[in-house]
């Protein structure tokens, strides 16, 4: 009997130590909750800005070109400077022009003097009508003469200013002020009305700098402009070649009234001072259009917003540090940030690193970034 009861202690005992070690292991087992870096979604005044391509222009741009044909005699400039409106740029050979001139000077002087010759004779034929010494039909011979004479004054004349016009042309000068460009033909070339342009001449300060605008981006800044009651007005700003952003701002002077058939876009065009000729025309240059405006808006990181197929979302911890998804409505890009149109609150707690880990309605173990300035427009480098 006492050997009986020794057994079955011994086996109550193996059974709770068993036990033990299951709730233990158990324990172990049990995973602690992931954690996650959140960032608070701030509200913040940021001024809505959206980046496109865009390409220069110059404001003034002449071809310069030979009006008359004739021998290129002499070349005034050099090849990339700056020119003044009436600096000399060529002379083509003047003497068969001067030639032409003199004898158009004559062909008037010769008119001149028939005219007053007929002149004299139709007086004559007055006097002598009167006495009834001439008939009517020589008096009106005469007056008929003196008349066509007058008018071959008139003819000479317009003769010589054309004469005089050519010859002027043979100084070819520039007609506006900018820089000029290569000289197409040397000294010694025969060019007329038919040649190609002897230079170009560009005038780019200020320059242009023209960008397309989708007309679903042209509605939705009207649409945003009038609910959150601001004005249309903008500023807009470069980012040169080389990655650096141009000091001066532009302001958008002409939107096309048409739209592109084929790209959906309107063509919109902005001004920039460019005394240094740091812009120059026919470059390419990366656009951003700022409001004139600062709005109060709800900033995110970047590194919180993913996208499904429902579009963009961000993964949000709730007070009781629970995940939720959060599908938003984005809008500006900032740098590392990005702006929240719709669907989060300021103080809203996003998660920036760990999503991966974690599923919504998940518990997970929080640490918050530290305080961060307000973030600065983003440019795209072009």
């Amino acid at each position: 009997m006492t050997q009986f009861r020794f057994v079955a202690l011994s086996v109550v005992l193996a059974l709770a130590a068993c036990g033990k070690e299951n709730a233990r292991e158990a324990q172990q087992e049990k995973p602690p909750p992931p954690g996650v870096l959140v960032a608070k979604a701030e509200r913040r005044d940021v001024r809505p800005t959206e980046q496109f391509t865009g390409r220069a222009d110059a404001v003034d741009r002449v071809d310069v070109r030979a009006r008359v044909e004739g021998f290129l005699e002499k070349r005034y400039f050099t090849e990339g400077q700056q020119v003044k409106a009436g600096d000399m740029l060529f002379r083509l050979e003047q003497p068969p022009f001067i030639a032409l001139v003199e004898q158009r000077e004559a062909d008037l002087a010769r008119a001149q003097a028939e005219a007053n010759n007929a002149k004299v004779q139709l007086e004559r034929a007055k006097q002598l009508l009167r006495t009834q010494n001439i008939p009517q039909s020589e008096a009106d011979r005469r007056e008929a003469l003196y008349l066509t004479t007058v008018a071959g004054i008139k003819q000479a004349q317009a003769a010589l200013d054309v004469a005089r016009i050519d010859l002027g042309y043979t100084e070819i000068r520039a007609p506006i002020d900018g820089r000029i460009g290569r000289s197409t033909f040397t000294e010694g070339t025969l060019v007329g009305l038919g040649s190609p342009p002897l230079a170009s001449i560009v005038n780019n300060d200020p320059v242009y700098v023209t960008f397309p605008v989708s007309q679903r981006e042209l509605l939705d800044f009207r649409r945003k402009a009038e609910e959150q009651g601001r004005s249309r007005d903008v500023v807009v700003h470069l980012r040169l070649a080389d990655g650096t952003a141009y000091a001066e701002p532009g302001k958008v002077n002409f939107l096309d009234v048409v739209a592109d058939p084929g790209t959906d876009t309107v063509t919109v065009r902005a001004v920039f001072p460019n005394p240094k000729g740091m812009i120059v025309p026919g470059q390419f240059a990366s656009v951003s259009v700022e409001s004139a405006q600062p709005v109060a808006s709800i900033v995110v990181p970047q590194a919180a917003l993913q996208i499904d197929q429902a579009g963009p979302f961000v993964m949000v911890v709730s007070k009781d540090n629970k995940v939720e998804i959060r599908h938003v409505r984005t809008g500006s890009s900032l740098e590392n940030a990005i702006v929240v149109d719709q669907g989060l609150q300021a103080g809203d707690r996003v998660v920036v690193e760990g999503a991966q880990k974690v599923r919504p309605g998940q518990a997970v173990q929080v640490s918050e970034t530290p305080e961060e300035a307000p973030a600065k427009p983003k440019e795209n480098p072009s």
